[in-house]
């Protein structure tokens, strides 16, 4: 008789375990409290016009295809890909603005452009945080943070002044000019952590950026999610929606499986991708690893405010990624993680996925997302959510030199207090837990349960970290973990 397995959420973590413990052989059911699958990575379709409500970044394609070929496929076989050109642009002021294209080449010219001399510097910048993607993404990450030891091999050894300097001291080291330093300091805002907090090895973001460039999957990022899916179904794996989980049924300090709307299901392992701390109340005291005050000590990533907006028009002067970096980033920063509170003048990010992709739009409209980066734990009122909706129009149509305050048809927001109900996310925030020095790799929370026997975690609060990639990542290391403790 095969093993059972339960499957807590049904994001890129949860599916992408499901699909490895299926094709081990084991019986797996995914259990998912929404009514549709993908966890954060949803849609939202209204009036003709389809949203992606969580990731729309779509980077380091590497990884995507190293977890389809591991069951003999390619991404190609669920969505089609595309590679953006430009890949973003950055405002700065009133028109003023540089723009991130598709090939390194390119990119190295408007560097030079904006400042002599820093092409070289850039290539000289690149270059390590290659030969650290190569390190990171081929070997490291594929670790399950079990030992601190996976981190010692005679290339990270060399590298080892890379985990005591971080991102902001040695990008200021060689560029002078602010407005590069932004943009070469934006990438590991992925990671959830300020640049002047997260290690220097953490550059090989920006050859993910840079180096690999920017794609969007035709229809939008939940094609990766249906992808999966279709995947996991044609290895046998079931999936059930709308089954919020009460409790995880422990006896004899063992997992025996989960209750969900009063009905027990039993399976021989639990395996849980949703948020770590939720997932430990579901369980009894005594049989949980960290405590209320562990939580509350970490560093977690920021949550966000999200717009979802319908325009009746095409707009212009925005790419499909367009970064508005005008304000000051540390003050927004400061705002984040060390005096949380809403910030002043927030910087913020706007995504118009019909400029590309002529399926998220009515013809003659735009569908434009727009997202302001919050302190995980604060206020969330609709009055607030009102007001800076209010703030970066404002400061959108005096950057780009357009009207479009009297252009949206509607406009759906999303922020804490939803990323807490629909995700029972710790303190509603959006990533995860930071890459900080103190919480990589061995240092996050633990795959395996060390109090309960056949329960595991997997996700962004866990190995290897916040993003997609980790998260596909994150759902291959706990299924190489169940299947080696089970045989």
């Amino acid at each position: 008789m095969k093993n059972t397995v339960s499957i807590i959420g049904s994001g890129f973590s949860s599916l992408a375990a499901s699909c490895y413990l299926a094709k081990a052989g084991y019986e797996v059911t995914i259990f998912e409290k929404n009514a549709t699958i993908g966890g954060r990575a949803r849609q939202l379709i209204k009036d003709g016009f389809t949203f992606d409500i969580g990731p729309t970044w779509y980077w380091m394609p590497d990884v995507f295809e190293r977890f389809f070929s591991d069951f003999n496929k390619k991404p190609s076989d669920y969505y089609i890909l595309e590679k953006l050109n430009p890949a973003y642009s950055v405002y700065f002021g009133k028109n003023d603005y540089i723009t991130i294209e598709d090939t390194l080449e390119k990119i190295y010219n408007a560097f030079e452009e904006e400042e002599k001399g820093s092409s070289q510097k850039l290539k000289k910048f690149i270059n390590i945080a290659k030969s650290n993607y190569d390190i990171a993404i081929k070997d490291l990450v594929y670790n399950p943070g079990v030992s601190p030891l996976e981190l010692v091999t005679p290339t990270t050894i060399k590298k080892l002044n890379q985990f005591f300097s971080t991102i902001k001291k040695d990008v200021r080291k060689e560029f002078k000019n602010e407005r590069l330093v932004k943009i070469l300091e934006f990438p590991v805002l992925f990671l959830g952590a300020k640049p002047s907090d997260t290690p220097s090895f953490y550059s090989f973001m920006n050859y993910a950026d840079f180096g690999l460039g920017t794609f969007h999957p035709k229809k939008g990022m939940y094609q990766v999610i249906l992808g999966i899916e279709s995947l996991a179904k044609e290895l046998g794996v079931t999936i059930k929606t709308n089954a919020p989980i009460e409790n995880i049924i422990v006896d004899n300090g063992s997992a025996k499986g989960i209750t969900s709307k009063g009905k027990n299901y039993y399976s021989d392992i639990v395996v849980s991708g949703a948020d770590y701390h939720h997932t430990e109340t579901l369980l009894e005291k005594p049989l949980r690893q960290y405590s209320e005050n562990y939580w509350n000590k970490k560093t977690f990533a920021p949550s966000s405010l999200l717009f979802y907006v319908g325009f009746d028009k095409k707009l212009k002067n925005v790419n499909h990624h367009t970064l508005f970096f005008d304000v000051d980033f540390d003050v927004h920063a400061e705002a984040i993680y060390d005096n949380p509170k809403w910030p002043e003048n927030p910087l913020f990010y706007a995504s118009f996925p019909s400029i590309t992709d002529s399926n998220s739009a009515p013809e003659g409209k735009e569908a434009g997302i727009f997202l302001i980066p919050l302190a995980p734990g604060i206020e969330d009122t609709p009055e607030l959510r009102e007001t800076y909706f209010n703030k970066i129009i404002k400061r959108f149509e005096e950057l780009t030199s357009q009207n479009v305050r009297n252009h949206v048809i509607f406009k759906e927001s999303f922020c804490l207090n939803d990323f807490i109900n629909d995700y029972n996310s710790y303190k509603g925030n959006a990533y995860g837990m930071a890459n900080t020095l103190l919480q990589t790799a061995f240092l996050r929370p633990k795959l395996k349960s060390k109090k309960v026997n056949n329960l595991y975690f997997t996700g962004q609060l866990t190995v290897p970290g916040p993003g997609v990639p980790p998260s596909l990542i994150s759902g291959k290391l706990v299924s190489d973990l169940v299947i080696k403790h089970q045989s």
